[in-house]
């Protein structure tokens, strides 16, 4: 229940910061939550997953909003 929860911040970090992502071509989609590592798995898609700024996107994008919504989370990974 408690994964849940962090799934559904996860969620809505990434539909703050999808927007932007589309605005070049490209998308982020969640893929999965470990609550024991803390880490988030998510999904570069479009232009962002073959872009060479798609590690700086993950970082200072997709993970600073996943952080300020979902504090559980401790890092954020492109699978």
């Amino acid at each position: 229940m408690a994964n849940e929860k962090v799934e559904k911040k996860i969620q809505a970090a990434l539909e703050i910061i999808r927007p932007a992502l589309q605005m070049d071509g490209g998308d982020v989609e969640f893929v999965d939550f470990n609550a024991e590592t803390g880490v988030a798995c998510v999904r570069l898609a479009g232009h962002c997953a073959t872009c060479p700024m798609a590690q700086m996107t993950l970082t200072q994008g997709v993970e600073k909003e996943i952080k300020k919504h979902a504090p559980e989370v401790k890092e954020v990974v492109a699978v």
